[in-house]
């Protein structure tokens, strides 16, 4: 038997071998019904130009606005938020700019499925009568694949940073657009598309990783659908729909029932019934029913707008086809509606003290806070659904008044859960690193002490925050046995009858204290308090993940 390299990617191989084997058979046996010619008769040479361009600008901004190029696994995302009108950079690379690997390769896969349908739907080559191909700018395929495509591309997602609700990023809204645009053409086919996208995503998944070693183990994460920007997802599927009911007015029409079924399924696997809010630190609750009747509501003003656009009936001497077409609009207006007082306002007031702890990396102001009020979010101060806007927010805090920027880069949960973690600030070119960690002792019954460090880009520590003394459940001789974190370090406190009886140096590993009659010896990560015969463990030390 032969033996195969461990160098050689076996698995890879198969997979790409095995994809192309199908693709070609299928090629095959669809020559006969001319599935290529009419591909080549819709696209230049057969090719969606306009999806590659658009593919290729959105990995070239990760690479080398975002440093994506140097850090693959950790861009610089802070700075290319849509903060604020205010901040022109932000509103301008937000739609292009994605906050990691896994967010930028989920855009590229859905943009490659999605925009190629879209593209082919269109076409490179006019359909009006009378029109020749290369008789205009208009009709010439080059300037309709490489520079129309790519420029609505970029009108899309500009209008999609414009219209966002509070710092959104990412290509989703130019993606959303895709699929409205195919919508209108091939509402069911568009729905196989949502399905091959997920297949792609697992083609490319194997590719990287063919055998994957799993065990359950602790994690930590918010809820998947609390990263969902619904409203901006929406816009950016009406923008699309408004367009190819532009582009395609002339095409022929699916039927109401295949839109209505496709409209459902589109907006099921697109989650735009994921309506959600959070509630600050680390909370969050979704509204799935009222995001399921959403759905219904949204699949009827679908179906209707498009089918009243090819109608010439009037309705009150008003064409219907004038109707259908508010209908698409009018969401992106109460959309836009929403979102210009909130892009006018500005996050860099708060209520963090001065005298806090920061750490200062040119703009930028980075400190630890708690309870503090989430200036990115209460801009604008309302309440619905028995929800505000006014929330507290604990964690690391990256503040630049010049940027307009408030945000809570790592919570209070998550440091407590990882116990390190990095935030990365930074412009177009240049970026900065700072590090954040979390040291506890956790006591018998009751809450955490803990310190919090933060490390400036010159590697020199600073304590940013040290949290109130926590006394174990348990007493001893009637006194309570507590972890106090000072400036210097960790201390035990004694307390009888709410009064301190004695404070002591936290022991060292295999060493002990004593104070008011109470030896605390610390063996390993634990604190073991005794008195005559009586022992118990009082605190363990904070374990990370």
């Amino acid at each position: 038997m032969v033996a195969v390299p461990s160098w050689l990617p076996l698995m890879q191989l198969a997979i790409l071998a095995t994809a192309i084997a199908s693709v070609l058979l299928v090629w095959w046996f669809d020559q006969a019904r001319g599935f290529g010619k009419t591909r080549r008769e819709r696209l230049l040479l057969g090719i969606p130009w306009g999806t590659l361009v658009s593919i290729l600008l959105v990995l070239g901004v990760y690479l080398f606005v975002q440093d994506g190029w140097g850090h693959w696994f950790a861009p610089v995302v802070i700075p290319y938020r849509s903060w604020s009108y205010l901040y022109p950079l932000g509103i301008a690379t937000s739609a292009f700019t994605h906050n990691g690997v896994a967010h930028l390769t989920g855009n590229l896969i859905g943009t490659i499925v999605l925009g190629s349908l879209a593209e082919f739907a269109w076409g490179h080559y006019p359909t009006d009568r009378g029109r020749q191909t290369f008789s205009s700018l208009r009709a010439n395929p080059y300037v309709r694949a490489f520079l129309v495509v790519p420029g609505v591309v970029v009108v899309v997602g500009l209008l999609t940073s414009l219209f966002s609700w509070g710092p959104v990023i990412g290509f989703s809204g130019v993606v959303f657009a895709f699929a409205g645009l195919a919508f209108v053409r091939y509402p069911l086919l568009t729905v196989v598309a949502l399905s091959a996208d997920d297949v792609v995503d697992v083609v490319y998944r194997a590719l990287q990783d063919p055998v994957v070693v799993a065990r359950a183990e602790p994690s930590f994460g918010q809820p998947w659908w609390a990263g969902i920007a619904v409203q901006g997802h929406l816009l950016g599927l009406f923008l699309g729909l408004l367009i190819g009911a532009f582009a395609l007015r002339n095409r022929d029409e699916p039927s109401a029932a295949r839109r209505w079924v496709g409209a459902v399924i589109v907006a099921g696997l697109l989650s735009l019934w994921a309506i959600w809010w959070f509630r600050g630190n680390a909370q969050y609750v979704l509204y799935r029913g009222l995001g399921v009747v959403f759905i219904f509501v949204l699949a009827g003003l679908i179906t209707a707008s498009l089918r009243v656009i090819h109608t010439d009936r009037t309705f009150y001497d008003v064409p219907w086809r004038a109707i259908g077409m508010l209908a698409l609009v009018f969401p992106i207006l109460v959309i836009g509606f929403v979102a210009v007082p909130l892009n006018l306002g500005t996050g860099s007031q708060d209520d963090i003290a001065e005298d806090r702890p920061t750490i200062e990396v040119q703009d930028y102001s980075i400190t630890y806070a708690e309870n503090v009020t989430n200036r990115q979010t209460s801009i604008v101060n309302f309440s619905i659904l028995g929800e505000t806007t006014a929330i507290r927010s604990s964690g690391v805090i990256v503040r630049s008044e010049p940027r307009h920027i408030w945000t809570p880069a790592v919570s209070k949960s998550r440091l407590a859960f990882a116990g390190r973690a990095r935030v990365h600030v930074g412009g177009l070119g240049w970026r900065e690193s700072i590090t954040v960690t979390r040291q506890g002792w956790s006591l018998a019954g009751n809450g955490t002490a803990y310190r919090v460090w933060l490390r400036e880009p010159t590697g020199s520590w600073k304590q940013a925050y040290r949290s109130e003394p926590v006394f174990a459940e348990p007493t001893l001789a009637g006194k309570k046995v507590g972890v106090h974190p000072m400036q210097l370090g960790f201390y035990l406190e004694l307390r009888e009858n709410n009064s301190t009886v004695a404070i002591m140096p936290m022991p060292r590993h295999n060493t002990s204290v004593s104070g008011a009659g109470i030896t605390v010896r610390r063996n390993q990560s634990r604190l073991i308090a005794s008195f005559n015969r009586t022992t118990l463990t009082i605190a363990k030390r904070e374990s990370y993940r």
